[in-house]
């Protein structure tokens, strides 16, 4: 057996939940089990719906709700035609019902709970898997659909539930293991229920987590994410276009690159397969011929190779210079315990002769909780600074990556560099202003030579490409005419 996961950009039109059906018809033999995202923002708009509710603005909240529909009834109606109404009558016309009257409830004065934003968020998955399911079997593929709250079992952390793994797995085996011995299952990402039956969902990458429990609880053999990538790249691609794609990836690999940006695959997703040593494949539905990415226990690549390049904006810098350095490891112990309570996530270190300097995402107030540590110590916080990381396994202990990294960041104004807290990545904070000629520079530094063995290159070289880009780029902004004085 196989899970299929498909994402919301995967199914975000008639046309494509069609694709998706090819996809699926072409793995038949392999026994797929398919995990489905809400159809395209569907979430963001519930989201919307729900606040609107919340703050009495029923107009508002019906408006969202009614644009829901009707896309969803378009997109039926143009995959199943004249099939489409009983299915929209008898399925999803409930469940619109169902949703406003708790949209009524709210803007009537009910509490905004986060349970009662797990009830509403719910409805996207559970729409989108009745209409693929329904879509599959008007396409001639046996399907079954299963309502995901009654497989995967959750604690009570409403909006970000933790799973309750065995239970999980015993209720998999006895349900979606038999079913799919002789049909595929479709079934809802992101959502679960507690024991006692309260709707919950599992917050962020909840649908990629749902895939791999899913694939876990009935050892499948593989489990694929089926997106709107060609899998893991060298370089982020809303950032620097021409990365190459990587073949294969260890779990760790995939781990510290979701840690530090990429958001193909989310880190807590990883978890059940790894447990099991189960692959995750990382294909593009829009065009299913490209192999994708495999995330596998172990790389059958040499350690020491630079895999990819991430990257994260909106951090700030800050550095902390202690007098007396004897007073370093309490400071440091309380900063600890501050994020801790804080929540706050650091995401570079360096030691310094005279104290320490860190990088953290940017919010209000910062300077302020960190006086909280100690009022003798100097603090200068930089704003508007972007990290930027190589990851690959092994890499930091490699002499060689660290000095070509700085040789090729001499471009950029590095305030703080850090080896993390493994061998897997080095990281570097930048002005904001200069990630994108950063992240080229180290492009051309690390990838202008690839092991094809490791990187799927194509035949015209991203690095030539990056360069034409560079080029016009700098030709635009030399003819851009001046602007006027002001007068």
């Amino acid at each position: 057996m196989i899970v299929m996961k498909f994402g919301g950009s995967s199914l975000d039109s008639a046309s494509a939940v069609e694709q998706a059906a090819s996809i699926v018809k072409e793995h038949l033999d392999q026994k797929p089990v398919v995990v489905v995202s809400a159809m395209g923002k569907t979430t963001d708009r519930l989201l919307d719906a729900a606040q609107s509710g919340a703050r009495g603005d029923s107009y508002s909240a019906r408006q969202h709700v009614e644009m829901l529909r009707r896309m969803h009834c378009h997109e039926t109606r143009s995959v199943l035609g004249q099939r489409a109404e009983p299915f929209l009558r008898d399925s999803i016309a409930p469940m619109f019902r169902e949703l406003h009257e708790l949209l009524v409830e709210l803007s009537e004065g009910r509490q905004f709970t986060p349970e009662m934003q797990d009830r509403i968020l719910s409805y996207g998955e559970r729409l989108s898997s009745l209409i693929v399911a329904e879509a599959f079997r008007h396409l001639g593929i046996h399907a079954a659909q299963v309502d995901a709250r009654k497989v995967i079992v959750t604690g009570d952390q409403f909006t970000h539930a933790q799973p309750l793994y065995w239970d999980t797995y015993a209720r998999l085996r006895r349900t979606v293991g038999l079913l799919a011995r002789d049909r595929v299952v479709v079934m809802g990402g992101f959502i679960g229920s507690t024991l006692s039956g309260a709707t919950t969902t599992l917050g962020r990458g909840g649908s990629d987590l749902t895939a791999s429990l899913v694939g876990a609880g009935i050892s499948a053999d593989e489990i694929q994410i089926w997106t709107d990538v060609d899998g893991m790249l060298s370089c982020d691609p809303r950032v620097l276009a021409g990365g190459y794609r990587l073949r294969e990836i260890s779990y760790q690999e995939a781990r510290e690159m979701a840690r530090f940006g990429a958001n193909v695959l989310q880190t807590a997703a990883v978890a059940p397969a790894l447990r099991q040593r189960i692959p995750i494949v990382i294909r593009n539905s829009r065009r299913p011929e490209v192999a994708g990415t495999r995330v596998v226990s172990k790389a059958q690549t040499a350690p020491g190779i630079v895999k990819c390049l991430t990257s994260k904006t909106g951090m700030a810098v800050v550095h902390l210079r202690v007098e007396n350095q004897g007073m370093l490891s309490s400071i440091t112990d309380g900063l600890a315990d501050l994020f801790a309570r804080e929540q706050i996530a650091v995401d570079l270190i360096q030691a310094r002769a005279q104290g320490i300097s860190f990088a953290m995402e940017n919010w209000p107030g910062l300077s302020e909780v960190l006086r909280k540590v100690d009022g003798s110590v100097d603090i200068t916080v930089e704003e508007d600074r972007a990290a930027v990381w190589l990851v690959g396994e092994g890499i930091a202990h490699v002499a060689s990556t660290l000095t070509r990294a700085r040789a090729a960041l001499q471009i950029a104004d590095v305030r703080l560099t850090s080896q993390g807290s493994s061998s897997l990545s080095l990281g570097f904070a930048i002005r904001e202003a200069q990630l994108q000629a950063a992240m080229e520079a180290l492009h051309r530094e690390f990838f202008a030579v690839s092991d094809r063995n490791v990187f799927a290159v194509p035949e015209v070289a991203p690095l030539r490409a990056l360069q034409a880009t560079s080029q016009a780029s700098q030709l635009r902004q030399s003819i851009q005419p001046q602007a006027a004085p002001a007068r």
